[in-house]
């Protein structure tokens, strides 16, 4: 557990650069404050002990904002950027290096029991206020874009965006860093409409020129 509390210390300074110095990330980190919280429930969980782990995770949410449920599975490396309104469901996996920004919900469908939560690979990242929901699995080095509703599993080196979810972009090789441009995400609708504004402006154009010859003929 140590080795892994090293490393998410380590990824803090790896992925947010207002991260000064180690004694304000673990005094003044809510993300990181979140994720020491939920491996101390995460052990305890294993261990078998009742009630503990749901009221160390429940003190956590009261301070920080960051609802992670012990029995989640969470790799070594991962980041929570500001967090608040972060919700990691009870079934949910997540690989190794992956980071969520703030309002990220890793939730499930309904009622179901059994495996009901995502599974996320390595290096994913996903942005602001993006809701990945059901028993779905996404792979390694996959980007989904701020506000995304995700339902569908995603294949790996993916950026998904929208609502539902998209995938914009698939690369053969893996991203270098799990990091993301959101200001140059592209606008697939925005895309589509620009090129029907095209077709419409090529249909008007060989209308107008079917039209010319009729009209110089009546003229005559």
């Amino acid at each position: 557990m140590f080795r892994r509390i090293t490393d998410d210390l380590h990824a803090v300074f790896e992925r947010d650069p207002a991260a000064t110095n180690r004694l304000e990330v673990l005094l003044a980190y809510s993300g990181f404050h979140a994720l020491l919280a939920y491996r101390a429930a995460h052990v305890l969980s294993e261990w078998g002990l009742p009630l503990f782990p749901r009221l160390i995770s429940q003190l956590a949410r009261w301070l920080t904002g960051i609802e992670i449920h012990p029995k989640a599975i969470i790799g070594r490396g991962f980041f929570i950027d500001h967090g608040m309104g972060v919700v990691i469901g009870e079934t949910a996996i997540i690989g190794d290096f992956v980071t969520l920004f703030q309002g990220v919900t890793l939730g499930g469908t309904g009622k179901d029991r059994g495996k009901r939560h995502p599974t996320l690979g390595n290096h994913v990242v996903v942005g602001a206020g993006a809701k990945v929901l059901g028993n779905i699995t996404i792979g390694d080095f996959v980007k989904i874009g701020a506000n995304s509703v995700v339902l569908r599993s995603v294949p790996s080196n993916s950026t998904v965006i929208g609502i539902p979810g998209r995938i914009i972009k698939t690369i053969s090789d893996a991203l270098p860093e799990a990091t993301m441009d959101h200001t140059n995400v592209p606008d697939p609708i925005a895309e589509r409409f620009e090129a029907m504004e095209q077709e419409l402006i090529l249909l008007r154009k060989k209308i107008d020129e079917t039209r010319a010859p009729s009209s110089h003929w009546r003229e005559r």
